[in-house]
């Protein structure tokens, strides 16, 4: 029982991480119709940040500060390398978006080299529940992911942004005629996803103290894997895919016979649920216009 419990907890709080990521990726596809891999990046770039201005041993300005940049790269991202290509094919982004994933990879590395950065951001120790220890960090990541969660499906529901938002997605012609700015909705897309990413990038040092430059390729991967699983541009579906990719790997990692397989298993997920349900769970069948 306590092994059951620990191991749900700690799954529950890997997937709000990748849920958090993998917000990123379902609000742009969902509004700008592209898929940004650089974003798993962005995590990367917001821990550099935090392991640069932990040396004022303040961790909420380190905090601040990497959502701030984060944004800031997001928003410039989005204007240098995908804004000229906004009526381009989707091949000729996809190949854009990875040139700056390795294009931000390769800068860390030429600034902070290619050994791993140690990074203590808090130590918020161990507490008993219910007879089992369980780390404080997980709760805290998973407390946040629920309230984040829940401000975000507030502000698109009930903004004014947040319900342009929604247009924009649903159809961006017919936005732009009832006097919608897609552009500007665009990049504060971009910006709120940029600046989960940043808390992403907070809790992968709260979990793992280490810093890389590749960072965030593989938790991009899976987050992305979590959208497609929840239904690529459903914010709820972001949520319900992050949560299930997280229980799985813990629960994998917890059985040794098949540990070594974990990113095995949770890709084949994907697959099965795509053949089952190609639109993930919570995705929607959108008609193509002709």
């Amino acid at each position: 029982m306590e092994l059951i419990l620990s191991t749900l907890i700690n799954g529950l709080s890997l997937g709000g991480i990748y849920a958090m990521i993998a917000l990123g990726y379902t609000m742009v596809y969902g509004i700008a119709k592209m898929l940004n891999f650089a974003h798993g990046d962005i995590i990367m770039v917001g821990g550099y940040v935090i392991y640069v201005f932990m040396s004022f041993h303040n961790p909420l300005l380190a905090i601040l500060m990497a959502v701030i940049c984060c944004v800031i790269l997001g928003i410039v991202i989005e204007k240098v390398a995908y804004k000229p290509l906004r009526g381009a094919s989707p091949l000729a982004v996809l190949i854009t978006a990875i040139g700056v994933s390795y294009l931000l990879q390769s800068l860390a590395q030429i600034i902070f080299g290619s050994a791993n950065k140690m990074v203590t951001v808090y130590e918020f120790g161990a507490i008993k529940l219910w007879g089992v220890t369980i780390q404080v960090s997980a709760l805290v990541t998973l407390a946040v992911t629920v309230v984040v969660m829940t401000i975000l499906t507030l502000f698109i529901k009930y903004t004014r942004i947040g319900r342009a938002m929604v247009a924009v997605s649903e159809d961006k012609g017919a936005a732009q005629l009832m006097g919608i700015n897609v552009n500007k909705i665009i990049t504060i897309t971009f910006a709120i996803g940029s600046a989960l990413a940043a808390l992403a990038g907070l809790f992968y040092l709260l979990k793992a103290p280490s810093i890389s430059n590749t960072l965030g390729a593989m938790p991009g991967i899976k987050a992305f894997t979590a959208a497609v699983i929840g239904g690529i541009g459903s914010i709820p579906g972001a949520m319900l895919g992050g949560i299930l990719l997280g229980v799985v790997e813990c629960i994998s990692y917890k059985i040794t016979a098949i540990a070594p397989y974990t990113d095995a298993i949770e890709f084949s997920i994907l697959i099965i649920i795509l053949l089952v349900k190609p639109t993930g769970f919570l995705g929607k069948v959108r008609r193509e216009k002709v």
